[in-house]
């Protein structure tokens, strides 16, 4: 049986416990997607959800990445219209790991400049990608139909030149 409960800051917790399980999956589920971004930075919710794993004031990308992967955890994120998740998949007793983690990518990212160029690469290749991809394509295709000039109607990769110009203050303005 799941479990919410509600903070006083209304941060929702969702709780399921699984008896004779000794794995736990954590996430932090932001409801702050594609839908949410103005059209000159069509991409960013994505870019950003990129970016969370490159780096904060206390770990360096390879910190973040090795402290979940040396206890043989998972972790890993999307972002959709609606919704950017975080999440962790690793043992019970792990669970300190992920939760200063997931905690840690979210307040403290920082966005470095050098990782923000590789991710545009990233991001541009996944574009690439998805041209070659007739049923994604088509999908966003009749998206941009039923939504024409609305964030609904657009690709949540975003487009290429987008991609490129998108600035480190515009990224940090989309998250804060």
């Amino acid at each position: 049986m799941q479990k919410i409960t509600t903070l006083d800051n209304g941060l929702r917790i969702v709780t399921q416990n699984m008896p004779g399980l000794e794995t736990v999956s954590m996430g932090i589920w932001n409801f702050v997607g594609g839908r949410d971004e103005i059209a000159k930075v069509n991409g960013v919710a994505h870019l950003l959800e990129h970016m969370a794993f490159k780096g904060t004031t206390s770990k360096s990308a390879l910190q973040i990445a090795e402290t979940i992967e040396n206890v043989g955890g998972d972790i890993n994120a999307y972002t959709s219209k609606e919704i950017t998740a975080y999440y962790v998949k690793l043992l019970a007793d792990d669970l300190p790991y992920g939760i200063d983690i997931l905690t840690d990518i979210l307040q403290n990212s920082t966005f470095a400049k050098d990782e923000l160029d590789r991710e545009r690469g990233v991001i541009i290749q996944e574009i690439g990608m998805y041209l070659d991809t007739p049923d994604d394509m088509i999908f966003d295709y009749w998206q941009n139909k039923a939504y024409p000039n609305q964030p609904m109607g657009r690709s949540i990769l975003g487009e290429t030149d987008i991609i490129k110009n998108i600035t480190r203050k515009q990224v940090k303005d989309f998250m804060y």
